[in-house]
């Protein structure tokens, strides 16, 4: 299976830049899985795409503002830093800019030194391990120095930082958002549990692993980074419920998705618990947790367009991203839905 493969035709215009006003006034394209027959309706729409007795998983983690724009102490170099994971208490994995300044033993000041951080090691793939000094609690300083990661191909300022995060946003640390979750208010919610859907919610917090290129040509060389997951009891017993009653299990992102998939046995049987998943689904992999998707649209020969792929066939993916190039969706994280159903 070739990276190439999964490569599509994206005009840079159809790349969202700004969210909408009214989360839930995104586009919805409708691919029926099994026959890949396509509809396109409103976001909010999904309500009479969801049946009683479904159960929609949704990803509750919180994006931090982990983009930092300081200096290097002593050279006064602008430094760029954006935080990946903590390791432990003060010390966090980073991706630093540029990394030729940011050896061993450099510090780095942020905010007229309110925040300090040292490289105390490179590790893998030129990430570095930051200690960082200050007075007060990390978390309302972050809030107040730190920006929103937003991705690279977003070049529009965030007006509101709370755009780029979900309306069920609880537990901090993610670099990213689960995109998916954006189209939905709290209205919306209500009335989808109102008609009879569960909703369980699980934890990934998501790395820039999950957005990392891939640069191998044969896919199954690929590496997917760990990122930390957590699954209470009762989510899972929710879950479980509903695949005893027959109900569909509908993951909101592929956060989601990679969680479900990572915590449920061969008997389709999810555990709860926590730690970290390295899981890359593409297609040949069998689901054992999820029936359905809620997703937004993705790059280019990316792992996300992988499983997508190997939920819907790639030739059904493929055929769906064309028809929304065609019909000018807008793309990635700021951008439209698509409702992978059976």
């Amino acid at each position: 299976m070739r990276t190439q493969d999964f490569y599509y035709d994206l005009p840079q215009e159809l790349i969202a830049q700004d969210p909408l006003e009214d989360r839930s006034s995104s586009r919805l394209m409708l691919l029926n899985k099994n026959t890949g027959e396509l509809e396109h309706k409103v976001f909010k729409d999904i309500i009479d795409y969801l049946r009683a007795g479904d159960c929609l998983v949704i990803n509750n983690t919180k994006v931090i503002p982990a983009r930092l724009l300081g200096s290097k102490i002593g050279t006064d170099a602008a430094i760029e830093i954006l935080l990946l994971k903590r390791r432990e208490n003060d010390i966090w994995e980073c991706l630093t800019k540029p990394g030729k300044k940011c050896r061993p033993g450099a510090r780095i000041s942020f905010g007229d030194g309110l925040l300090v951080g040292e490289i105390i090691d490179v590790i893998e793939e030129g990430n570095r391990l930051i200690k960082f000094e200050y007075e007060g609690i990390f978390e309302e300083i972050l809030d107040q120095l730190g920006q929103m990661p937003l991705p690279p191909y977003i070049t529009h300022k965030l007006k509101d930082k709370n755009r780029y995060q979900t309306v069920y946003a609880k537990y901090e640390g993610s670099a990213a958002a689960p995109t998916a979750g954006l189209h939905f208010t709290k209205e919306l919610l209500e009335k989808i549990q109102n008609k009879g859907v569960k909703i369980a919610n699980v934890t990934l917090h998501v790395g820039l692993g999950t957005f990392r290129p891939v640069k191998v040509d044969n896919v199954l060389e690929h590496h997917m980074h760990s990122e930390f997951y957590n699954v209470e009891e009762s989510d899972a017993a929710i879950i479980n419920e509903t695949r005893r009653n027959g109900g569909r299990i509908i993951s909101v992102g592929t956060t989601s998705c990679r969680t479900l998939e990572s915590v449920t046995d061969e008997n389709g049987v999810v555990h709860a618990g926590s730690g970290n998943t390295e899981i890359f689904i593409y297609p040949g992999y069998k689901f054992k947790a999820i029936d359905c998707l809620i997703t937004n649209f993705h790059l280019p020969e990316s792992t996300l367009l992988m499983l997508v792929s190997a939920l819907a066939g790639k030739d059904n993916i493929m055929n769906a991203y064309e028809e929304a190039v065609k019909e000018k969706y807008r793309f990635f994280s700021f951008g439209d839905a698509m409702f992978i159903h059976d």
